[in-house]
């Protein structure tokens, strides 16, 4: 067991104590770094030629931005184009940071609850803050919605506020343990074929077939986490 978690383990690259804080510069913050650099060279270097009739690279781009771009129409509906850019990132960075995870000797910065979880409460932060520009001190209605009657206000209003603060365990939780199983499995598999020798190849068409499922798992989950931050942040626009 602990072979397999010691894939998960943050270590300290550079220790560092603010004002009593810990904020040392880690495996973690390493990843999250290279995330934001392969994300950013990843669209520049697909998208750096725009052309009438698009490139194959041109088109991956404004294929996987068009794709983004109908999901947040969908889900947050009238005014989408303003939030699109933060909607776009958010995709980016996540399916980045799944995808590094995948590489020997990486780390999966998307499978520590304190990462995840941290993004999260700001995506959260963002969609409250949205909904307080939009809708002003009404948008505390989300908490007792109008027509219920009054005399529901003691069991409406915390049933509400539970549900409001679940969002960003919600989001937490999907990524950080179809990430963590994944990897285990992964880890698990590859043991296997160390272990087997040469009569590890039915473990190895096994790993390359995880892979593969991995692969598909991180661009399902970015996605994911992805829709519900538009649908939160629709909610935080046009609810009443």
């Amino acid at each position: 067991m602990n072979h397999l978690m010691h894939q998960f383990e943050v270590r300290r690259f550079v220790p560092l104590n603010l004002f009593g804080f810990d904020v040392s510069f880690t495996n973690a913050a390493l990843f999250m770094v290279l995330a934001l650099i392969c994300g950013i060279s990843f669209l520049w270097f697909l998208a750096r030629k725009q052309d009438v009739v698009p490139s194959t690279p041109q088109a991956i781009v404004e294929g996987l931005f068009n794709f983004i771009k109908k999901t947040a129409q969908d889900a947050i509906g009238h005014g989408y184009e303003r939030y699109l850019p933060f909607i776009f990132s958010i995709f980016i960075f996540i399916l980045m940071g799944n995808l590094l995870g995948l590489f020997p000797y990486s780390f999966t910065f998307t499978s520590q609850l304190a990462v995840v979880g941290g993004f999260a409460l700001f995506c959260m932060f963002i969609s409250m803050i949205v909904g307080l520009r939009h809708q002003g001190l009404g948008w505390f209605r989300t908490f007792f919605p109008k027509g219920v009657p009054v005399a529901l206000a003691p069991i409406i209003i915390p049933v509400e506020f539970i549900s409001f603060l679940a969002k960003p365990f919600s989001l937490t939780l999907r990524l950080v343990m179809n990430m963590f199983v994944g990897h285990v499995l992964l880890k698990v598999a590859a043991g296997y074929v160390y272990e087997m020798g040469a009569l590890g190849a039915l473990p190895f068409v096994v790993i390359c077939l995880l892979v593969v499922f991995e692969l598909f798992v991180a661009f399902l989950q970015a996605y994911i986490f992805t829709i519900l931050t538009s649908v939160y942040l629709g909610q935080a626009i046009h609810s009443h």
